[in-house]
């Protein structure tokens, strides 16, 4: 967990930064108990859920370090009132759990999940989660899929219903769920501009985004304000892909010597634990195989593989390289089985060197 020396909000009694003021470092119930309102808010570290009633409930939004000069359009609702609690969101470096339910009291259908869900709908077929039992970690429900739309906050415990958190079935039915995890909880901005050199309309994300033709026509540059993120020429985290530190990106396609523009983008969260990964000469993990929990320079000199087509990743995250010693197109890996390239869009590419994903890189 974040010390709380790391962690500070500042809310406000009018909007931009008008009127009293209240700090805090940890949860508030009761933000009326200090403030007769709270119009807008300062987040100077860490990250927080903010809420539209006392005690955690209702409307709720997720702020990041950033000033938030107007609380109601924010958290983009017809808001009749200001926040009135809000709870610190702790960094949680264990391992991820939770069951969601297709009814309230733990009725209906029931699947486990220890990874993000982009789409309950899709994945598991069920129309709407009721209620959930959160074993280890801290969740975030999203009304829409893909992660977007409104948000519901969970940390460990039993909810048997998500109506008794004010949020009921007929106001807000759940979409997608995404694990809360260290790297999140960083402050990460990539902002991407229709034009090159930073021109024309403009789009600004700290998370995942499988589709940015959703928010923009076009993208031929960005700014990397913070953090490390991947960028894809295909929708889906697909085709080309290149990694991209915190700097300004005047024109990426020549950079990035693309056909067309960008088109998807993922966050590279930060990784303390170990690394291990299995590579396979042959699609569907055939062929020869070898284990790697370090850096591999050249598969070729170092175990007599002319080709990788196939892998699987345990712990970490990691690069691959069309070339050895790290160099040519890359590919992006986290955990997870990969039983072919060719299939991520990036066939034709022979893959000679990998690379961890050590907390330098970000």
């Amino acid at each position: 967990m974040l010390s709380l020396n790391l962690i500070r909000i500042i809310f406000y009694e009018d909007r931009n930064f008008q009127g009293r003021s209240y700090e805090t470092s940890s949860d508030c119930a009761e933000l009326t108990s200090y403030l007769s309102r709270c119009n807008s808010c300062r987040v100077e570290s860490g990250c927080f859920m903010v809420y539209e009633r006392p005690n955690y409930m209702g409307h709720q939004m997720l702020v990041r370090r950033g000033e938030y000069p107007d609380n109601q359009r924010l958290m983009g609702m017809s808001m009749s009132d200001c926040i009135r609690s809000c709870r610190m969101i702790p960094m949680h470096r264990g391992p991820f759990r939770m069951k969601i339910y297709e009814r309230e009291n733990f009725g209906g259908q029931m699947n486990e999940l220890s990874e993000d869900c982009d789409s309950i709908q899709d994945r598991y077929r069920m129309s709407d989660c009721q209620s959930a039992n959160v074993m280890d970690g801290h969740w975030l429900m999203y009304e829409q899929p893909s992660f977007r739309g409104r948000m519901l906050y969970l940390r460990p415990g039993e909810y048997r219903s998500m109506r008794d958190m004010g949020m009921g079935p007929m106001d807000m039915r759940i979409g997608s769920i995404k694990r809360i995890m260290e790297s999140f909880l960083l402050f990460f901005k990539i902002i991407f501009y229709e034009d090159r050199n930073f021109q024309g309309r403009h789009y600004e994300t700290s998370s995942d985004c499988p589709e940015l033709t959703s928010y923009l026509s076009r993208c031929h540059s960005c700014r990397v304000e913070s953090g490390c993120f991947m960028v894809y020429d295909r929708p889906n985290y697909m085709g080309n892909q290149y990694l991209m530190r915190r700097g300004e990106y005047a024109d990426y396609m020549s950079m990035m010597g693309m056909s067309d523009c960008i088109r998807s983008c993922r966050t590279i969260p930060m990784h303390r634990g170990s690394y291990k990964m299995r590579i396979y000469e042959k699609e569907n993990f055939g062929g020869q195989m070898h284990e790697l929990m370090e850096d591999c320079d050249n598969i070729q000199d170092r175990y007599r593989m002319n080709d990788c087509m196939s892998c699987n990743v345990m712990d970490g995250h990691w690069l691959m390289y069309e070339q050895p010693h790290f160099r040519g197109r890359m590919m992006y890996m986290r955990p997870g089985e990969y039983r072919s390239f060719r299939d991520m869009g990036m066939s034709g590419t022979r893959f000679m060197s990998m690379r961890r994903m050590m907390d330098s890189c970000n």
